[in-house]
């Protein structure tokens, strides 16, 4: 039989992986557990092109045993966690097992890569960097935790469809602990603060994995408005740090800052405004700077760079204002799937507010959060299957506001603009604070849904 290569998982990640492997001429199989519609779709595609796919193949040991003289070596989606037992059990026979991101940096790390992590702000940080490198004639491309997989992008590579000088990858923990060999040219953390411990068990573990790739980068850019991170500043290898308050005492180490009159600053010049950036949040505030050192490290000129944060627009799916109606802003803000993120968009909004919350439940404090409930919203719809859960924290703290669980999201934005309307809402704000999962694929899936729910609702209105 011929050696093959095991991709685990039909995700976009395994989807790729599986791909660019057989476009190499490696045989190829794929695991998955799962068997849904889009699932046996995705499987009938990759079986035409001679990729074998094995739907409800749980990733278990005995699944691998018939496969165990020919399996030259494995790949693993970011959705399954670099311990599981399984994959202890397969390494410890000598089983290579490697990560989707390792695959794709064997292939492009010529290429200057761009290596954004964090908890929050990573995917407005890689787009607006993107769009400066973009708009100022450096060829870059996007990829890993956001839009296409980074597979993907080392196949269009490899057919010389696109030839870019940066990959701009965002990457998230689950991809960086399964590929610990990535060296950026300019490594960026945005910030840390509690999410995925249910995987990584402790914020220690969760922080080395980010880590990591800093320290393997060749220019490190740091936020010190994170407390995390400017606690930690002795501990961390030297770097470029931004912040968006005006540099003091306390933060003297910072390289770029906002001054008193709202000027981009380093090196005692002033830059420019920060009325030059349209997107609403002190988070965004945070962005920019980060976008603006990375563009000073790769050489764009000041002016330049003011030019395109003049002409950024923003993400979807973050804080993103879908529609207006009847004095009610209405803003899609599924990418919050932390109770961070959460704060973040509940404190960059007009309150009074209508919140529509829930999903799949994640680990995490939610005091914060409450705390920016009672200040932001007067009524909050839950939905999903995390909807129980939230309900009992937000009754526990006193919450006045009015509170109401539902099915799923459909509902929510019925109920929510019924509440919006009686109670004269300044905003209704789709803000989940938890995964997707429970009845999407991704949170850009929850919020097209969402989008398409207003947008229907309007129609009948």
């Amino acid at each position: 039989m011929k050696s093959s290569t095991v991709v685990i998982g039909l995700g976009r990640s395994g989807i790729g992986a599986a791909n660019l492997l057989n476009n190499e001429n490696n045989h190829v199989i794929v695991f998955e557990k799962d068997n849904n519609d889009e699932i046996c779709k995705s499987a009938t595609e990759l079986n035409k092109i001679g990729i074998k796919v094995k739907i409800n193949t749980a990733l278990e040991f005995k699944n691998f045993e018939p496969l165990l003289p020919i399996i030259e070596s494995i790949i693993v989606s970011p959705s399954i966690p670099w311990d599981h037992p399984t994959l202890k059990q397969l390494r410890s026979i000598g089983i290579q097992i490697k990560g989707e991101i390792s695959l794709a940096w064997e292939r492009m790390n010529n290429l200057k890569w761009i290596g954004i992590t964090g908890t929050n702000g990573k995917t407005t940080v890689t787009h607006m960097i993107n769009h400066i490198l973009r708009s100022n004639g450096h060829p870059a491309e996007m990829a890993g935790n956001v839009g296409r997989s980074a597979a993907d992008l080392a196949l269009e590579i490899k057919h010389e469809k696109i030839k870019p000088e940066y990959l701009v990858m965002e990457l998230s923990s689950y991809q960086l602990e399964a590929a610990t060999e990535i060296s950026p040219y300019i490594g960026i953390w945005t910030n840390l603060t509690e999410d995925h411990l249910e995987r990584h068990k402790t914020m220690e573990n969760y922080s080395n994995i980010k880590k990591n790739m800093i320290d393997n980068s060749k220019i490190r850019i740091y936020n010190a408005d994170d407390g995390y991170l400017r606690e930690n500043y002795s501990r961390l290898n030297p770097g470029i740090w931004v912040t968006s308050l005006e540099k003091r005492n306390k933060n003297s180490f910072v390289d770029y800052w906002i001054n008193k009159d709202g000027f981009v600053c380093t090196k005692g010049i002033e830059i420019f405004h920060t009325s030059s950036l349209k997107l609403r949040g002190k988070h965004n505030l945070q962005n920019m700077m980060i976008a603006v050192a990375t563009a000073h490290a790769i050489g764009i000129k000041n002016e330049s760079i003011k030019q395109s944060i003049l002409s950024f627009e923003g993400v979807a799916h973050r804080l993103e204002r879908i529609y207006t109606f009847k004095d009610i802003e209405i803003y899609n803000d599924s990418k919050a799937t932390n109770f961070a993120s959460g704060v973040v968009g509940l404190n960059s909004i007009e309150a009074p507010a209508i919140l529509l919350a829930g999903g799949k439940s994640k680990e995490g404090d939610p005091s914060d959060w409450i705390k920016a409930l009672k200040k932001q919203t007067i009524g909050i719809i839950l939905f999903g299957e995390s909807a129980q859960l939230l309900i009992k924290s937000i009754k526990q703290s006193g919450y006045k506001g009015k509170v109401e669980c539902c099915k799923d999201l459909a509902q929510a934005v019925t109920l929510g603009m019924k509440m919006a309307l009686e109670k004269k809402s300044k905003t209704l704000l789709l803000s989940p604070v938890c995964a997707s999962f429970d009845q999407y694929k991704s949170f850009e899936d929850r919020g097209n849904h969402f989008r398409e729910l207003i947008k229907s609702y309007l129609e009948i209105v």
